[in-house]
Parts: structure tokens; C-alpha cells; sequence
């Protein structure tokens, strides 16, 4: 039995369509008139398309109270989009508020529940270097990682007992290397934004708080230069 990719191709393949998706890739839930706006298109062809993505399995809709928001299905839609921006090529750039916009989620934003970008690179490499995460057989914490980590406020043990895989790592379709993903991922990401390491930007971008150097560069051992906009190895930048 082969695999359908043109299925999930043929979803993606239309413009508007593909703006909208990757407007929900940062794990919010949007209405269907601000998923037009971020198209550029009416709100009766937005509804037109959205059909197509809810019927063919990567967009869900919630009602809370008389709205309806639309979001990713779920992690699993949100990972296999996550690798399959690693071959895209990237959005053109047309405005210099565009190509703000696109370093800025280069250098922090979340993709669906956890960080990426840049930040989420140097995180995962400081937990590694740290010998909090390890790789084989498969991504795990380490007993001093789980301590550092839960004594930090992130809720390990929920992400353990959460319906998903625990720890995994993608690679990051900006810098082109693995940050941490999977509910272990999530679980970081929630931890870092209601300690306020992190601040949100503009709706996917991160930025780091001045609280969350002291953190990351104190707990986790990052270089303030990794924060601070050096790069020692540059790196190809992909779709942002």
C-alpha cells in the first residue's frame, strides 16, 4: 500500500490555502476572517477553503461560546508541516516589515506548542551539552536533566503522562538544525512563556525577557552571544 502524498499536496498547493496553515503554525486558534485578512482574501472564500482543509484532515475548528476558531488538527499535523517546510523554498520578501517580520521569527518564535528558531536551536544544544537530554535509542531526559528541569517549573511529569510522544527533536526549517519538540518540547515552551523568559511578539515570534537571560544563560548555560544576535557558525535560512 502506497501513500497519498498528492492528497495532502493538492490541500497545500493552492496559495491561500498554504498563508493560512502556516498562520495556524503557531499553535493558536484563529476565526475565519483573520485567517482571510492573513490570506489577503474575502471571507467567503476563505470559508471555501477551509472546508477543504477541515475535510481533509489538517485543520479542526472549536467553538467557544457563539465563535468559531480554527486551528491544526493536533501535533501530529503540526510535525509533519514542520518537516515539510524544510524543503519549501522561502516566502518571498517584499516590504521591510516583512523582512522584520521574517528575522524575527528566525531568531525565536513557537512552532505550534514549542519554541523553534534560533533559540530553540541553542535551548536544545544547551541541554544536550548539559547531558539534561540524550539521543539514543530515543530522545529522553536524563535523571539530572529531570530534576533541573522540574526545579525550573517545567511540568515533566505532566508531558510523561500527556497522549503523545514525550521527547523528540526536528529539524528547524531555519536554522536547519534539531530543536526540541514533542510534549517534553511543549512542556519547555509553556514553562519559559508564563515564567516570562519569554515574551510574545508578534503573533509566532519569541522574544527573550531580560529574566530569561538571567535563566537561560545562568540555569542553561547558554552564551549571552547566542542571545544576543552573534552566530558563531552561519547558518542557510530557509521559509520563516
Amino acid at each position: 500500500m502506497g501513500t497519498d502524498f498528492a492528497a495532502v499536496a493538492g490541500l497545500l498547493g493552492h496559495p491561500a490555502r498554504s498563508t493560512m496553515v502556516d498562520a495556524l503554525m503557531g499553535g493558536d486558534a484563529r476565526t475565519a476572517g483573520e485567517l482571510a485578512r492573513a490570506a489577503g482574501i474575502a471571507p467567503s472564500t476563505a470559508s471555501e477553503h477551509l472546508g477543504r482543509l477541515i475535510d481533509g484532515g489538517l485543520v479542526a475548528v472549536v467553538a467557544r461560546g457563539r465563535h468559531r476558531y480554527h486551528r491544526l488538527r493536533g501535533p501530529e499535523v503540526a510535525a509533519a508541516l514542520e518537516a515539510f517546510a524544510a524543503i519549501c523554498p522561502p516566502t518571498p520578501v517584499r516590504s521591510l516589515r516583512a523582512a522584520s517580520h521574517r528575522d524575527a521569527l528566525r531568531e525565536g518564535r513557537t512552532c505550534y506548542d514549542h519554541l523553534a528558531g534560533r533559540l530553540g536551536v541553542v535551548l536544545t544544544d544547551a541541554l544536550g551539552a548539559r547531558g539534561w537530554i540524550v539521543h539514543h535509542p530515543a530522545v529522553d531526559l536524563t535523571p539530572a536533566g529531570e530534576a533541573a528541569l522540574v526545579a525550573a517549573g517545567v511540568d515533566v511529569a505532566g508531558a510523561r503522562a500527556a497522549r503523545r510522544v514525550f521527547a523528540r527533536t526536528c529539524l528547524d526549517w531555519t536554522e536547519r538544525r534539531p530543536h526540541l519538540a514533542g510534549a517534553l518540547g511543549a512542556a519547555v515552551a509553556a514553562a519559559a512563556l508564563d515564567a516570562g523568559w519569554v515574551q510574545r511578539r508578534d503573533g509566532r515570534s519569541v522574544t527573550v525577557t531580560g529574566r530569561g537571560r538571567e535563566v537561560l544563560t545562568g540555569l542553561f548555560g547558554i552564551p549571552p552571544t547566542a542571545l544576543a544576535g552573534g552566530r558563531a557558525d552561519p547558518q542557510p535560512a530557509g521559509r520563516g
